[in-house]
Order: structure tokens, then C-alpha cells, then sequence
């Protein structure tokens, strides 16, 4: 059983936060070789969610939860991220309808948007997901932002 962790900004710990950040950089940064600022100034402003490993040196998947209105008009998630080592388990799933339980219950139903990499449209398709734009280029990597109706 996966233990989710939930936390606004104020009181994450700093391990915690390290583990989150590690995940961060490894994903975004080292695997997908693009060099972005990770520190983009809305952290604070998030909850974050995230499940360590069992022996807890590490996270094993993390995402940010938005209200309405800080990133988007609607709620939504972002830095969505799991370890390598945990892709194909049904990991990143779990983590996708958790972040989505987790805004529900702090902001009710709402509409959910999210800047997803264009590859990965398939995979939020599967939750409610809907492509609502072009694709565009982020850090060079192609884009599409996407909306999951009110629930």
C-alpha cells in the first residue's frame, strides 16, 4: 500500500522537501537533459504530494496541487513525476487520481488544467484529461495544455 504524504509549502521539512526537489531535478532536469529553472517561484504556493521509498532516502513519484486562480483560472497539478525505477507499476497513476482526490477535497469540484508534455496526452487522457490547445514548446520539450472537467 502506497503512503501518501500531503503538505502545504510552511510545513514541509527539509528532508522532505529535498527528497521532493531530488525527484524534481532527476526527471526534469538530468533524465530529459534540459537545464530549467525547477525553482520557478510557486512552490510556496502549492501542496505538494509525494510517496517515499519504504526505506525513506528517497522519493519515488511527487506533484504540486494548485487552487484556482494561482496558476491557471482553474485548480490544477504540475511537476508531476515518478522515478525511473518505478514507471510501468501503476505508480504514476496512483499519484495522477490522488493529486486530483486531494484538490477535490480542498477545493471541491472543480476544473482541473494542466501543461502536460505532449507524449504523456494518452496517459491524462485516461484520467479525464482533454487536449484544449495547440502544442507549444516549453524548454524545448513540445506541450499541450489540458482540462479535466468539474467532478
Amino acid at each position: 500500500m502506497t503512503r501518501w504524504r500531503y503538505a502545504r509549502w510552511a510545513d514541509l521539512g527539509v528532508d522532505e522537501l529535498y527528497r521532493i526537489l531530488t525527484l524534481r531535478q532527476r526527471v526534469f532536469v538530468v533524465e530529459q537533459r534540459c537545464p530549467y529553472l525547477d525553482a520557478d517561484g510557486y512552490d510556496d504556493r502549492a501542496s505538494h504530494l509525494w510517496t517515499d521509498a519504504t526505506d525513506g532516502t528517497r522519493a519515488l513519484a511527487c506533484l504540486r496541487a494548485f487552487g484556482p486562480g494561482v496558476k491557471y483560472a482553474e485548480a490544477s497539478l504540475g511537476r508531476i513525476a515518478t522515478a525511473p525505477e518505478s514507471r510501468g507499476t501503476g505508480l504514476g497513476r496512483a499519484l495522477l487520481v490522488e493529486g486530483l482526490a486531494r484538490l477535490a477535497a480542498d477545493h471541491g469540484a472543480v476544473a482541473v488544467r494542466i501543461g502536460a508534455q505532449q507524449y504523456l496526452e494518452r496517459f491524462y487522457g485516461e484520467v479525464g484529461f482533454v487536449t484544449c490547445s495547440a502544442p507549444y514548446l516549453e524548454d524545448d520539450i513540445p506541450h499541450v495544455e489540458m482540462l479535466r472537467a468539474a467532478r
